[in-house]
C-alpha cells in the first residue's frame, strides 16, 4: 500500500521555495506586464488572483478533510481552469492525490501526480509529485512504468535519498537483488540526520542478507 505523506512538507518546501525565488518572480511578471497594466493595475490583479486561487483551495481543503471528495472536485476544477500556475493548484492536486490513496484508490491519483509533474509551481513540488508517482506506480504493479518517472527527473536535489529508496524498491519487485541493494545503500548513505527512517532501510537490507555499515562509520 502507498503511504499517506504528510502534507506538511510540501508547504514547507513551497514556502522555502518562495522565499529563495520570489523576489526574482515578482521582478519578472512586473516587467513583463508592466506595459500593459502599469506596475499598480497588476499588482492589484495579482493580489486579487492570488486570494481568489487560495479561497478555492481552502474551500477544497475544507471538503476534502469533510471525506466529501467528489464535491471538492469542482473546486479543483475550477483551480486547473483558472490558475493552473499557481502554487495553490499544485498543492491542491496533491493534496486530493493524498486523499484518493488514504481510500484506496491509487489509481486516481496517478493523473493528479501527473499533472503537478507537467504544471506543478514551485518546481520543487514536481520533483515530491515524481517521487510518489512513482510509489503509486509500483503499488499499482507497473515498475517498469515506475522507473520510467525516476529516470524523467532533471534535478532531484534535496531528494536524493527518497528516489534512490523508491529505485531499489523496484529493483526489489523486479527481483534485481544486486542493484537493490545498491540502490538502498545509496540511500542510507544520502539519508539527512533526522529525516526519512532509517530503521527501515536498514530493515530492508537486513531481510536482503545484506550488511550494513555502522551510522558514522567511514567504512
Amino acid at each position: 500500500m502507498v503511504e499517506v505523506y504528510n502534507a506538511h512538507e510540501q508547504g514547507e518546501i513551497v514556502k522555502k521555495w518562495l522565499s529563495e525565488n520570489g523576489s526574482a518572480i515578482v521582478m519578472g511578471l512586473v516587467i513583463a506586464f508592466g506595459g500593459l497594466f502599469g506596475f499598480k493595475q497588476w499588482q492589484t490583479w495579482q493580489v486579487n488572483n492570488r486570494q481568489q486561487a487560495s479561497m478555492e483551495y481552502e474551500v477544497m481543503g475544507e471538503l476534502l478533510s469533510a471525506g466529501q471528495l467528489d464535491a471538492a472536485v469542482a473546486n479543483f476544477q475550477n483551480l486547473k481552469d483558472d490558475y493552473p500556475d499557481s502554487a495553490y493548484t499544485s498543492m491542491a492536486a496533491m493534496a486530493f492525490a493524498r486523499a484518493r490513496i488514504a481510500l484506496n484508490q491509487p489509481d486516481l491519483a496517478v493523473g493528479l501526480f501527473e499533472f503537478v509533474i507537467e504544471n506543478g509551481y514551485p518546481k520543487a513540488l514536481t520533483v515530491v509529485a515524481r517521487e510518489r508517482l512513482a510509489r503509486v506506480l509500483l503499488d499499482l504493479g507497473e515498475p517498469a512504468a515506475a522507473l520510467e518517472v525516476l529516470d524523467g527527473a532533471q534535478d532531484i536535489t534535496g531528494f536524493e535519498s527518497q528516489f534512490a529508496e523508491v529505485r531499489g524498491d523496484i529493483y526489489f519487485s523486479q527481483e534485481r537483488m544486486d542493484e537493490a541493494a545498491d540502490a538502498y545503500l545509496r540511500s542510507l548513505e544520502l539519508l539527512e540526520e533526522g529525516m526519512g527512517d532509517r530503521a527501515k532501510l536498514v530493515m530492508k537490507l537486513e531481510s536482503m542478507g545484506v550488511e550494513v555499515p555502522v551510522a558514522g562509520s567511514d567504512t
